[in-house]
Formats: C-alpha cells, structure tokens, sequence
C-alpha cells in the first residue's frame, strides 16, 4: 500500500522565534525545552542523546507540492519551484518521539537526499558542509493523527526553521515533539495556551 502525505496539522498558537526570546508572548518556556525548541542543534542528536537510542527514520512519503499549503511556513516562498514535500517520524527503540516535514527545491532534493531513510542532518553534513539553522518560529499545533501516532491527547510542540548554505535557503523544516519528552525534558506547559 502506498503511503500519501498527512495534511500538515493546524496551529491553534503560533509566535516568530524572536517575539518567545524577547518575552512579547504570554508563555515561559523551560530552560530544557528552550534548547530543545530553540536552539540550533539537530534534533536528531538530541533525540538520540536524552534516549540513549539510535534515531531511526520511517519515511512517510515524499512527493511533489505543486500548490502551497496554507498551513506551510511562509518561508517556503523563498524557495526555488518546482517543490517537493517529505514527511518522516522518528524513532527511538519502539518509540515515536517527533514527526518532520520538509520542503525542497527538487533538484536540491535529488542531489541531498539520496537516502531518504537517512535524517536530514546526516544527508547534509556528509563531507562535512557547512550548515547555518535559522529557527524561525514555534506553534502549538493538533492532529488527529499526531494523537494516533504519539499515543497521548495533544497539543503538539511544533517549530520550524530553515537551512542555509553558501547563504541560501535549502531547505523549510517543520518538527513536532511528542509530549513523551517530557520524561527527559520535564513539563513543557503545552497545554497552558490551550484553555
């Protein structure tokens, strides 16, 4: 059976990265979920680090984007058309910890991602290319089938960034975290916008 791209879940809180930094958002992120949401580090290090497990990639699909969701980040705009849309959970032991959709100019797609099981920071950093994360904005997002998946009532951490090289956009990234992280993180305070 083939897989097909879930619909991108909808935000019900949104905030640009630099309104949560300078405080103008009615919300105080943890010290822990500050890094993990904020920082510049890859997620899949990270995730491999607070589990002590390999980070596995289930590849959802990965398929041409001819019309622009009106759930994407805006910053696909800046990249070059034709599109394509990949979506992975990833996986520690038997657990799913987050969920990643990614949007790529084709051709840079074809020449990074030749091992669309691999994560997109080992694609990117194979020869040890420089990389600059620029993360862009945090949301509060819901999905049903972020529920099924992670197995617990949302919402979901989300955050979205982008990747430079040479000083140009390659690639949009969207990733939302499973509230199970909270056994290493502590609590997230995800519900406190969603009364």
């Amino acid at each position: 059976m083939e897989k097909t791209l879930f619909k991108s879940p909808q935000p019900i809180w949104e905030a640009l990265t630099s309104s949560v930094l300078s405080g103008k958002v009615p919300i105080k992120l943890p010290g822990s979920w500050q890094l993990m949401l904020l920082g510049d580090g890859s997620p899949t290090r990270h995730l491999s680090l607070l589990t002590g497990h390999e980070v596995k990639i289930e590849l959802i699909a990965m398929e041409l984007e001819p019309n622009r969701s009106k759930r994407a980040p805006k910053e696909i705009l800046e990249l070059k058309p034709p599109l394509l849309r990949r979506q992975v959970w990833l996986q520690c032991e038997s657990k799913t910890l987050a969920w990643a959709e990614s949007w790529w100019n084709k051709e840079e797609a074809d020449h990074h991602l030749k091992n669309k099981n691999q994560p997109i920071w080992q694609s990117l950093t194979q020869g040890r290319s420089e990389l600059f994360r620029e993360v862009d904005g945090l949301a509060l997002v819901e999905a049903q089938w972020l529920e099924n998946k992670f197995q617990i009532e949302g919402p979901f951490w989300s955050r979205h960034y982008r990747f430079f090289r040479k000083e140009r956009e390659l690639t949009v990234i969207r990733e939302v975290f499973s509230p199970h992280l909270e056994n290493w993180l502590g609590d997230s305070f995800r519900k406190q916008l969603n009364k």
